[in-house]
């Protein structure tokens, strides 16, 4: 049974969820980051997924990255898994600009954490509807 990291539940937002992965929305106003969880249970690793869920995820992984690149203007789009702190498997999408808190650095630890405001989330959620497809449920 699948179910959130704590760490994942404490330091993001849930927005909804795709085939196969949960989106959330890392609690840090600087950047636009949000993070996949596929909703599969144990899983820690990337090749711990079956293929189909590896192909999925990936699918799911390039949708989020260009519907983001496009409506927040990106420089880059920084997508990665790590998991040295959550072991968790879960894939970071967020959205890098020449202007950010940490550009060119990596966002982990450059500037404290800005928390989202009510209109701001509003304004965010609006725009996943606008960009993104019947694929993406929100929650």
């Amino acid at each position: 049974m699948f179910v959130l990291d704590s760490r994942l539940q404490q330091d993001s937002i849930v927005l909804g969820d795709f085939a196969l992965c949960r989106l959330l929305l890392s609690k840090d106003a600087n950047y636009p980051w949000f993070i996949l969880v596929p909703r599969r249970a144990e899983i820690s690793e990337l090749f711990e997924l079956d293929p189909a869920d590896q192909q999925q995820l990936w699918q799911e992984t390039t949708y989020l990255a260009q519907a983001l690149k496009q409506s927040f203007a990106a420089d880059k789009m920084n997508v990665a898994t790590l998991g040295n702190v959550v072991s968790q498997m879960h894939m970071h999408v967020i959205v890098r600009r020449r202007d950010d808190a940490a550009w060119p650095a990596p966002v982990w630890g450059k500037v404290p954490a800005l928390a989202y405001s009510e209109a701001q989330l509003l304004a965010l959620r609006q725009r996943l509807r606008d960009v993104l497809n019947d694929d993406y449920k929100e929650a």
